[in-house]
């Protein structure tokens, strides 16, 4: 039996257990299970699942912020992708995205592999002409292509960098093919081995971002130690507080108008993962 909160009853399927309706809702939760060109660990399809059952782990107070985050009211959605590809599905994410736009919601995507952020920016940058992007990664993921495809999760920000400033945190494995796009063009990188000293980070940061800005968060950015349960973990990311740090930094110079999660693989038989993602995503709506 699920386990009630303070809340009332837990509601299976739905972000920390907490239904409300969409309308007045301020967030919408948006979960896309796809997965198609994952390069290393597969299973990210099953992160959005996982993300909800780890958000039931969670506490509705908020220790930090001291507050019920979740009155503001939470909306959960999911897409599911009827077996489709990224040229049939991601124009569904992109207007499932633009109709919660319109109606006022901040919307949280959680993937799901990063791939999805092709999808999702234009929505923003349609409503937002002025939007930049905070892309905090392990991973560059300019290629224009990669394995034969534009819409892998290698090539997640190049649509974006063609198109507005993209800002990258916790960048430590850039390929060599791509090498010629970081720091170049739309594009502000901040590789994680030059730049440990997040007291000098964070204003560069904020002077490469524009006032209005979308949060891409490939979830390992953080260190593995912290969420191993990534599709193409790296060494040497952000631990917690770090990490929080640089984002509620952000959130607090910045409008941020819409974030998304990507690439939680979960790990049988360890809940570590989603927990902390889940707890990200709770985190980051208390700082909005």
């Amino acid at each position: 039996m699920p386990t009630p909160t303070p809340a009332g009853p837990v509601v299976p399927g739905q972000f920390l257990g907490v239904k409300a309706p969409l309308e007045p809702a301020r967030f919408a939760v948006l979960l896309l299970p796809f997965e198609k060109t994952t390069s290393y660990r597969k299973g990210t399809a099953q992160g959005p699942a996982r993300f909800i059952e780890g958000s039931l782990g969670l506490e509705l107070w908020d220790e930090e912020l001291r507050r019920r985050t979740y009155r503001a009211g939470i909306h959960t959605l999911r897409l599911p992708t009827r077996g489709q590809g990224a040229a049939a599905y991601f124009p569904r994410v992109q207007a499932a995205a633009a109709g919660l736009l319109d109606r006022g919601k901040t919307v949280f995507s959680i993937g799901g592999e990063h791939s999805l952020s092709q999808a999702l920016i234009p929505a923003f940058l349609r409503r937002h002409p002025g939007l930049s992007v905070l892309h905090f990664d392990a991973h560059a993921d300019l290629r224009p292509s990669y394995a034969g495809s534009p819409f892998s999760h290698a090539c997640a920000l190049y649509p974006a960098s063609r198109r507005c400033p993209v800002v990258q945190v916790g960048i430590r494995s850039i390929g060599e093919d791509e090498a010629h796009l970081v720091n170049a063009g739309n594009v502000v990188t901040f590789p994680m081995h030059e730049h440990r000293d997040l007291r000098s980070l964070l204003p560069k940061v904020l002077r490469a971002l524009t006032d209005t800005v979308y949060l891409s968060i490939d979830l390992d950015g953080f260190d593995p130690s912290v969420i191993p349960g990534v599709g193409t973990p790296q060494p040497g990311g952000f631990s917690w507080y770090e990490g929080l740090d640089i984002l509620r930094g952000v959130i607090k110079g910045k409008r941020v108008v819409g974030v998304d999660v990507m690439e939680l693989c979960p790990i049988d038989g360890d809940v570590s993962s989603e927990l902390a993602a889940a707890k990200l995503v709770y985190r980051l709506m208390g700082y909005l």
